[in-house]
């Protein structure tokens, strides 16, 4: 199969990087998780006690994905592996605040298109499919109820030994939601030619399959 570039963006908790690592796996493709970039910088917003001069954080930041073959993509932020700390609830609440900084996303972004300039890639978030990598092979819109969403978010949630109450995260997806669609930069939108998958009710399974026959469609 040809290299290709594969875009799924959508809201939080679609179902974007548990798929978008499963398509990669099966296709034999890199997957990047470009929300962990923009976790790593909130964390590091938070340990410096929230420091507004956003240009002054970028200049000071080193930010790396490496590989395990057994714990996958790791995070590494200015030398340190901070991977096991960017879904702590703290990093949550502040990421979408973080990333619609512009030094932020210009420093993301350009980190997410040389990842993906020798093709081969699976890249989820919420603005590849528009601004990272407009001219994908493939676009996804996935989607899914706010329900369903805080349902998953719980269950991961406890798998990660992290406390949290079903309807305060319904009320944080759904203004995660609000925020991101109506951010001045990058704002959450579909691509005009991306292709909608809603995963509300639907197995991991499911939906793999169902975005590997789209990417099968592309022969």
């Amino acid at each position: 199969m040809k290299l290709l570039n594969i875009a799924l963006d959508g809201p939080a908790a679609a179902g974007k990087s548990t798929i978008a690592k499963l398509v990669a796996g099966e296709l034999s493709m890199i997957y990047v998780d470009t929300g962990a970039m923009y976790r790593a910088i909130t964390y590091k917003y938070l340990q410096q006690n929230k420091i507004e001069d956003f240009n002054q954080l970028i200049d000071t930041t080193e930010l790396s994905l490496t590989y395990d073959e057994i714990k996958g993509q790791r995070v590494i932020l200015d030398n340190q592996d901070v991977t096991d700390y960017l879904r702590e609830n703290n990093v949550t609440s502040h990421v979408s605040y973080v990333a619609s900084k512009e030094p932020v996303r210009t420093f993301a972004v350009k980190k997410q298109q040389e990842l993906a300039a020798k093709k081969g890639i699976v890249m989820d978030g919420r603005d590849i499919g528009t601004v990272v990598l407009p001219n994908a092979d493939l676009k996804v819109y996935m989607i899914a109820s706010v329900e369903e969403r805080a349902l998953r978010r719980q269950k991961d949630n406890e798998q990660r030994g992290i406390e949290s109450n079903l309807e305060q995260l319904k009320k944080e997806i759904a203004d995660r939601d609000h925020y991101d669609m109506n951010r001045e930069i990058s704002p959450l939108m579909k691509a005009d030619d991306a292709i909608t998958v809603d995963t509300t009710g639907k197995s991991i399974e499911t939906v793999t399959a169902e975005i590997l026959s789209l990417v099968k469609s592309l022969d």
